[in-house]
């Protein structure tokens, strides 16, 4: 009778749950100013919300494709500029997927499986660190997650419409963040060549035609970019031809395999030094321009509350530790066990390890490979993959693992169906214990990894409740009811360590441009990463805007930068666009010092802001044009003499030139 009623109250309490982790304070939780900016510039006309122009005069795009970015300018146009509004869509995002993952897994392993499924999910630190963000890793799942809905919907109904539907959300994700969507296809041609009861023939058939709606979805926005003159639209950011195809091959797609597309690995610096441990070196002219190695900009303040210097952190694979290609550790099979990823998403692995013996002794039990075997199948098909691709990439953020969270909850959802019946049943009733105290080892070790932010008590604590889970299941054996609630505390007991990292974005804050999770001290002691998330979050200097504002005389950029993250500062203090004439990184061929001239000379710029690494080598005639027919503004004009933090360089490094004909 209870499994008849209408409403599922431990599904409602989870997703309470993941609204408190997603929603509660996300409007002081910071925004990637790049991707805000870019969303405020897109509610300015069609032309900009349709290529996601990073400014609304269009001369430039973000660096991943339109679709998720369009949410968020919908809810910047409904809720006006905020952190709220730009995190509202991600957090929905995050909440809906919690919840369409329960049914997922519901038909095949049971109410029971579905709620666990769920609330694991919720729970994974680095899903709630980057769901508080408004980067587009949510959307993307939630879309994913949808896909795969619909992709059994086509097993259940025996339609292949639905299999139509399912890959053309895929392709949608294509257009949300590009290759990284294509990860979860060999899950989705697996399971449906292994479910679906037809003849070969026929799925081929069938998988043929899906393939081809994938691809018309997926390259769908590319055609009509790349086929539009290029002097109509905006350039194309991150890529080298102004070309989205190339910019979902090169940057977004192989380059994060090989770490070109990573910083010290593409354009303008040495793509080995990383990898030799040493510090990259900056573009000609831009040794002494105020920057950090990393390419971030110094705010010239220190970070900790008394003001006194910290200590920089180690250097690692080319990146400071914790930032970039340092905040995945180096590459090889024991990667996803290393400090800086193991807390992110690693906790529950040893469980999904029995969990697959689990279901490898189910179809040999049962003498058949039923569809909720098939299920399991596909999840395995969608983490296994991935967990090689985090193995060995070159260069990614920790953000993009929670990619892995949704098949990790449900694979451990599923072995405590499968586990437990086993163990019922009293055949290979050593696997569940095994599996818990195999986790709980693994938790107690992560936990030591980070034994400078945590106590060494809860080490102990939670390698003793491992030893404690084990003993109890081994000594109830005959006690079927008592074993039950051994395993159900256990269960409990492996999610304490990962919701407690999953609650630091709330209790300490994050890093809106690149979250992570955990108590990891670097700098001042405060989480790996979040003193160089606020060097990320300077304020745009006050005066400097004052200044543009008070001299603006109707050009089309009130100034021009390099890097868009300076332009996007900018941009969220003006209604004004600002040119970011080096993209993301500042070094994207946008501009040709022929072309800058022009635009000059046509009274569409006449400010031009230089700092850091800007420009870089491939832009280095830019450079050389404006300083040389350009004036350079004093400083005291536009800039607090007294209030360095409120400037994008580091020592009077930044500049300011005028254009005067």
């Amino acid at each position: 009778m209870k499994e008849n009623r209408k409403w599922d109250w431990w599904l409602i309490a989870i997703i309470g749950l993941a609204s408190f982790l997603y929603f509660y304070n996300i409007g002081n939780a910071g925004s990637n100013e790049y991707y805000t900016a870019a969303a405020k510039s897109m509610t300015a006309n069609w032309k900009a919300f349709f290529f996601a122009s990073l400014d609304p005069a269009g001369f430039i795009t973000v660096d991943k494709p339109p679709v998720a970015l369009w949410f968020q300018a919908l809810s910047v146009a409904l809720f006006g500029v905020s952190d709220w509004s730009v995190l509202l869509p991600e957090a929905l995002a995050g909440v809906l997927s919690t919840w369409i993952l329960y049914f997922i897994v519901k038909p095949f392993f049971g109410r029971v499986a579905a709620r666990w499924a769920s609330l694991i999910f919720a729970c994974t630190p680095i899903f709630v660190a980057v769901t508080r963000t408004n980067n587009l890793d949510t959307m993307l799942i939630f879309t994913l997650l949808v896909a795969t809905w619909a992709l059994i919907q086509s097993i259940h109904t025996k339609k292949a419409t639905w299999l139509i539907v399912s890959f053309a959300l895929v392709g949608v994700g294509f257009n949300m963040k590009m290759m990284q969507a294509y990860m979860v296809l060999p899950a989705f041609y697996i399971f449906y060549w292994l479910a679906k009861n037809e003849t070969w023939k026929r799925k081929m058939k069938q998988l043929a035609l899906a393939t081809v709606v994938l691809l018309m979805t997926s390259l769908s926005y590319a055609a009509i970019a790349d086929l539009m003159p290029k002097d109509n639209r905006p350039y194309i950011g991150s890529s080298q031809t102004n070309s989205v195809l190339e910019l979902a091959l090169g940057y977004n797609g192989i380059g994060r395999l090989t770490g070109s597309a990573g910083p010290g690995g593409n354009r303008t610096m040495d793509a080995n030094a990383g990898e030799r441990g040493e510090m990259p070196q900056p573009p000609n002219g831009a040794q002494n321009m105020g920057q950090l190695p990393n390419g971030t900009q110094s705010t010239g303040q220190l970070p900790n509350t008394n003001n006194t210097p910290p200590q920089l952190p180690e250097w690692k694979g080319g990146q400071l530790g914790g930032i970039g290609i340092g905040e995945t550790g180096n590459r090889g099979i024991f990667r996803l066990f290393n400090q800086q990823l193991s807390g992110q998403i690693s906790w529950l692995l040893p469980f999904v390890l029995f969990s697959t013996i689990a279901v490898g002794l189910s179809i040999r039990k049962q003498r058949m490979f039923t569809i909720s075997h098939k299920v399991a199948v596909f999840w395995l098909a969608w983490l296994i993959p991935m967990m090689g691709f985090f193995s060995v990439a070159g260069f990614f953020h920790r953000y993009y693992l929670s990619m892995m969270s949704p098949a990790i909850a449900a694979l451990v959802a599923i072995g405590s169906v499968l586990l437990w019946e086993f163990y019922k049943e009293g055949k290979q009733q050593w696997l569940l214990p095994s599996a818990f105290l195999a986790t709980f080892s693994l938790e107690a070790y992560i936990l030591y990894q980070n034994k400078a932010a945590m106590s060494t008590i809860w080490i102990w604590f939670v390698g003793l409740l491992g030893l404690a889970s084990f003993v109890l299941l081994l000594a109830f054996r005959q006690h079927t009811r008592m074993a039950y609630y051994v395993k159900v505390a256990s269960l409990f007991g492996l999610l304490l360590m990962p919701f407690y990292w999953a609650l630091t974005p709330i209790l300490y804050g994050g890093n809106s441009m690149i979250p992570a999770a955990g108590p990891q001290t670097t700098f001042d002691g405060r989480q790996d990463g979040r003193m160089m998330g606020s060097v990320e979050r300077n304020e745009a200097n006050e005066k400097l805007i004052q200044y543009l504002e008070k001299n603006y005389d109707g050009e089309t950029y009130l100034v021009a930068t390099f890097r868009a993250t300076e332009a996007a500062q900018i941009m969220l203090k003006t209604d004004k666009a600002v040119m970011a004439m080096g993209g993301f990184s500042g070094n994207d061929p946008a501009l040709t010092a022929k072309k800058l001239e022009n635009l000059v000379k046509n009274g569409e710029v006449k400010y031009f802001l230089l700092s850091g690494f800007g420009g870089g080598q491939s832009n280095n005639d830019i450079v050389e044009w404006i300083q040389t027919h350009c004036k350079e503004i004093p400083q005291s004009e536009w800039k607090q003499s007294s209030d360095t933090q409120q400037s994008f360089g580091r020592d009077g490094a930044e500049k300011l030139y005028k254009y005067e004909g």
